[in-house]
């Protein structure tokens, strides 16, 4: 909270790689995911949601989803003055609504005279709502250009680079020095068949895994189940687990005569020795990271001018 996020990274008591920037694709996996971080917490100190920041259409029936799912005590609204597209989150509202993949509490009406609104339901006899009620605090901000959408998209673009170049800062020496170029690093050799292998957002023919994943960024994760081969690999997963993430890497070639993975990380020996799967999602090493390597002579790797856009 008391400042940029990538300036004192830590690494998280429970973590799930969603790999994508938005879960317009797949809310039921995203949903999958949040229940399955949530059920590792214990209730022995405060948690804050922090949810997303997509409220119109089906964003926030997720988000209704979301509320009826946690139960949390206190709901912290903000709402501009001029912008009325999203109803106040009371615990009524969230009850009765239905959600993008929940369905509201059935409505019975109360014929009393003069009741109006919210007021004017009532709940099922039997229904316990002492579990559902939350305290709704609504905020109304005022400072300028408050909830202007146009740069958010950008603003988080370039956080999120800043994340990920905050955590290969991890792979530097700490002693104060020249920032050693990611070439320059030795990298860790893993065995194909050592490790599963899943591309999330999209569908790769497994001929052309390979390319996927080469010069990539990965989550560096672990999956209950053995990985089983019966050849040196490589281990394709169909489906996309929802499963603990260790931290992430950056796999910096592919060996197909040894059969190896080069992958550079900055999570300790012991905890890799847990990582069993490689998720590949849709984020991008940022281009800094490609276009700026030092020492390179010549054309640089992964790195091209000779591209055509109309693909």
């Amino acid at each position: 909270l008391p400042g940029p996020p990538f300036t004192h990274q830590q690494m998280p008591h429970k973590m799930v790689y969603y790999g994508q920037t938005s879960c317009e694709q797949d809310t039921e996996r995203y949903l999958d995911v949040v229940k399955y971080v949530f059920s590792c917490y214990k209730k022995e100190v405060p948690l804050v949601i922090n949810t997303m920041g997509w409220v119109k259409g089906e964003g926030l029936l997720l988000l209704i989803d979301i509320i009826r799912l946690l139960s949390p005590s206190h709901v912290v609204q903000m709402d501009m003055g001029d912008w009325k597209a999203m109803p106040p989150l009371t615990p009524q509202h969230v009850h009765f609504s239905a959600g993008l993949h929940t369905k509201g509490k059935q409505q019975s009406k109360c014929k009393q005279l003069g009741a109006g609104g919210m007021e004017s339901w009532k709940y099922p006899e039997g229904e316990d709502m002492s579990a559902l009620q939350h305290k709704l605090l609504y905020v109304h901000p005022e400072f300028p250009r408050a909830g202007a959408a146009g740069e958010a998209r950008v603003h988080s673009g370039i956080l999120r680079d800043m994340s990920i170049l905050g955590y290969l800062g991890h792979l530097q020496c700490p002693d104060i020095g020249a920032v050693l170029p990611l070439h320059s690093l030795v990298p860790y050799q893993v065995p194909f068949n050592a490790v599963a292998l899943r591309v999330i957002h999209t569908d790769v023919a497994p001929s052309n895994i390979m390319y996927a994943v080469n010069a990539s960024w990965v989550g560096l994760c672990c999956i209950l189940e053995e990985v089983q081969c019966q050849t040196d690999g490589p281990v394709l997963l169909t489906q996309t687990p929802v499963c603990d993430c260790l931290g992430f890497g950056i796999v910096r070639g592919v060996d197909m005569e040894k059969k190896l993975y080069h992958i550079l990380t900055p999570v300790p020996p012991e905890n890799l020795r847990l990582v069993n799967c490689l998720l590949l999602g849709n984020i991008a090493i940022p281009n800094c990271v490609l276009v700026g390597q030092q020492g390179i002579e010549g054309e640089i790797p992964y790195v091209t001018s000779d591209y055509n856009y109309s693909i």
